[in-house]
Formats: C-alpha cells, structure tokens, sequence
C-alpha cells in the first residue's frame, strides 16, 4: 500500500517514530496544520491602511495642483475649444 502524504510528514516530524493513538493525533495535526497552511497573507492591515489613505492623500492633492496650475488649465481650455469648434 502506498504511504499518504500525511503519514511521511507526521512520521518525518516525529522523528521517525508511530505513535500509540495514532489515527487520533493524525486528525489533530492535519486539522491544525490545515488551516495554518490554508490561510493566505491578503488584504492590509490597520497600519498599512493609514499608510495608504496618507499616501493616495498626497497623490490626490499633487494631482489637484498639477490640474489647477496654469498652463494644463490653459492647455484642456484650448483643447476644449478646439474640439468643439471641429468642422465635419
């Protein structure tokens, strides 16, 4: 019979060695492992979300002084005015 992946990796952890009680300890150690295993590292944290609202913040009023400052205002004018005035 072929051995399961989880009896070489509870018998490689134990040091070799079957322990009395074994279907029992099994269940505990996969179940335990199982989910340690299972859960992934996604999503933020409290802190990195401060960090990112901080920093998309910035960005935005960067943005916003980039935007209001006079030549892009000058030029998105122009660009309007030309765009309207398309003859067809």
């Amino acid at each position: 019979m072929e051995t399961k992946f989880w009896d070489r990796a509870v018998d490689v952890l134990r040091g070799g060695r079957l322990l009395t009680g074994w279907p029992d300890r099994r269940a505990q150690w996969s179940v335990r492992w199982a989910g340690r295993l299972g859960r992934s590292d996604r999503g933020m944290t409290t802190s990195e979300y401060a960090v990112g609202t901080i920093a998309a913040c910035a960005f935005a009023a960067v943005l916003y002084k980039v935007v209001n400052s006079g030549p892009v205002l000058s030029a998105l004018q122009s660009l309007v005015e030309d765009s309207l005035d398309a003859k067809f």
